[in-house]
């Protein structure tokens, strides 16, 4: 199989895995940066072309895409589908798990365990706000943040108060959440290919540090989830159309509850924690279902 990987960056831990497992497997790969993309948008002939060459003859594509390049990237991946070329992720669902009030939305539709969650832009009565997702302590998120940027734990209404304002006064959209305590500052990374967990870490924040991103000193250990964690995780990856997908769950009182979906997990802290081949796992995952435009959404939405 010919294989293109959508990475900014070939010197990325899962880039370079996801290239060394598909060489091992026999497949031709390239890593392509989305951004260096340019296309034309025809009906009879999409193409793509990169450092002045027409991209041709592609069986499937793995988006890597980060965060700050969404919009463009998921772009090119849709016109790889367009194409007919198979997503091993698609742009729709991509676009869907970044979109945080759009996931949440979705999974609470499905009767998906979530934290109580409000969502606001410029409210005028925060006390309000507070009051409905249940008072202090409460978690203040700016809805564009990732890997733990733009996120405050108040511990008074005061301090929630004021962590509101603050982000209100940034013209931004703005997640309160309810703070599990019982959680400790840990949660579980469930590592999902298909309908299965593959994986699984616990991520343990640091002394004092409440969020458990391993890019803000979190430690992480394998650990053996419940079926309803297994569950949980596969069903919020199929409602959000992932076949790919990290979704991070915490232990609470109530079960678990699912905090977000990642589609475009790392495999650095999940192969070292667990010792697993996950990166030939996605491979072998691409081997048993790439077909020419075998894609749900062929580029729409």
């Amino acid at each position: 199989m010919k294989i293109a990987i959508l990475s900014r960056n070939t010197k990325l831990y899962s880039t370079q895995r996801l290239v060394e497992s598909a060489k091992k497997r026999g497949h031709e790969v390239q890593v392509i940066d989305p951004l260096r993309c340019y296309m034309n948008i025809t009906s009879h002939s999409p193409s793509i072309h990169y450092k002045g060459v027409e991209l041709e003859g592609f069986d499937a594509v793995i988006p890597r895409i980060g965060a700050s390049v969404t919009f463009y990237a998921t772009a090119v991946l849709r016109q790889f589908e367009v194409m007919g070329v198979y997503p091993l992720n698609e742009s729709v669902a991509i676009s869907r798990s970044r979109d945080k009030l759009r996931s949440l939305q979705l999974l609470a539709r499905e009767g998906i365990g979530l934290p109580i969650t409000g969502f606001a832009h410029a409210p005028d009565d925060t006390k309000d706000l507070i009051k409905m997702v249940g008072g202090t302590p409460l978690v203040v998120k700016l809805l564009e943040g990732t890997q733990g940027i733009g996120v405050v734990l108040t511990e008074t209404q005061k301090a929630a108060e004021s962590v509101v304002q603050a982000f209100r006064n940034l013209d931004a959209h703005i997640l309160v959440q309810e703070f599990i305590r019982e959680a400790a500052g840990a949660d579980i990374r469930c590592f999902v290919i298909g309908q299965r967990v593959v994986a699984a870490i616990m991520r343990q924040g640091p002394e004092g540090e409440f969020r458990s991103n391993l890019h803000r000193g979190g430690a992480a250990h394998s650990v053996r989830i419940t079926p309803q964690e297994r569950t949980a995780a596969t069903r919020a990856a199929h409602i959000l159309g992932l076949n790919v997908a990290g979704v991070d769950i915490l232990r609470s009182k109530h079960g678990p509850l699912v905090m977000e979906v990642n589609s475009s997990p790392g495999l650095g802290g999940v192969e070292a924690a667990t010792q697993k081949d996950i990166a030939g796992a996605m491979i072998a995952f691409v081997e048993k279902h790439a077909e020419p435009g075998k894609t749900r959404t062929r580029g729409k939405g």
